[in-house]
């Protein structure tokens, strides 16, 4: 016997297979749409040059919680590192945390912004764990959602490091790509972050995939809340140490920070 297309139709949808996916809800979010000082309520700062020494990157600035370095204008965060002295640096940069205030895991993160140029800039966007239950770094695990250098300009990194996968055993989870015009305009960086593993996109375009493979937290500890870091450093181990002084002021610009359950 022959069905009639319609009432296929209404088999198929009676089973499930034709339920519409829901859409991501969205739990947190910054659209900056405000100015002065970045939200107390959702933003803390690291300062300083950090434990270790340098922020263990070898880096140049010294970051505060000035508005000259962090502040919201026109609807955008700016990150805007400066030439000076400062606690016995020769530059001034923010780094902004959600530590403390937010973190999430098993999310999707979007974040639209415009990376910093010029040689010695080093813009990112990363993640790191609530508590470091497996150990110290990279033992407790880190989430790098965007990089990138002014040295290598238009050059995108992605990694997720671990205990057993990082860039001190030379044994990363990695990708770097070229990027034509990236610093030109803003774009959107989004991490989908679930049990199995980490996606890493640029406008849509899926860029790199961490996977979990199944062989524990040395290997894959992103099991556990991180919280989110943006910031811009100067010089340091990626960056180099060679600095472009006709850059400064120089800035990262985000546009919204919003996190999806």
């Amino acid at each position: 016997m022959r069905l009639s297309l319609a009432l296929i139709f209404c088999l198929v949808a009676a089973t499930g297979f034709m339920t519409k996916p829901k859409s991501p809800k969205l739990i947190w979010s910054d659209e900056f749409e405000y100015t002065g000082l970045p939200d107390s309520t959702k933003w803390s700062y690291d300062l300083g040059t950090g434990p270790p020494e340098d922020w263990g990157n070898q880096e140049l600035e010294y970051y505060t919680r000035n508005a000259k370095n962090a502040r919201v204008e026109n609807g955008k965060l700016i990150i805007e590192a400066h030439q000076e002295p400062l606690g016995g640096k020769n530059f001034t940069s923010a780094r902004l945390v959600t530590r403390g205030k937010a973190d999430w895991k098993n999310v999707r993160i979007d974040i639209r912004a415009k990376v910093a140029s010029g040689k010695g800039a080093w813009s990112a966007i990363w993640m790191m764990p609530v508590v470091k239950q497996y150990g110290e770094w990279p033992a407790c695990g880190e989430i790098d959602i965007m990089e990138h250098v002014g040295k290598d300009l238009d050059k995108m990194f992605w990694s997720a490091h671990s205990k057993k996968l990082n860039w001190t055993l030379g044994t990363q989870q990695t990708y770097s790509t070229y990027i034509n015009g990236i610093t030109n305009d803003f774009h959107v960086f989004k991490l989908d972050w679930s049990k199995e593993s980490l996606k890493f996109y640029v406008d849509d375009v899926l860029y790199y995939t961490a996977n979990n493979d199944g062989r524990g937290t040395d290997y894959y500890p992103f099991v556990d809340p991180q919280f989110l870091l943006l910031n811009l450093a100067i010089g340091g181990n990626l960056a180099g140490n060679t600095i472009d002084d006709t850059i400064f002021p120089v800035r990262m610009e985000v546009d919204y920070v919003r996190v999806y359950q």
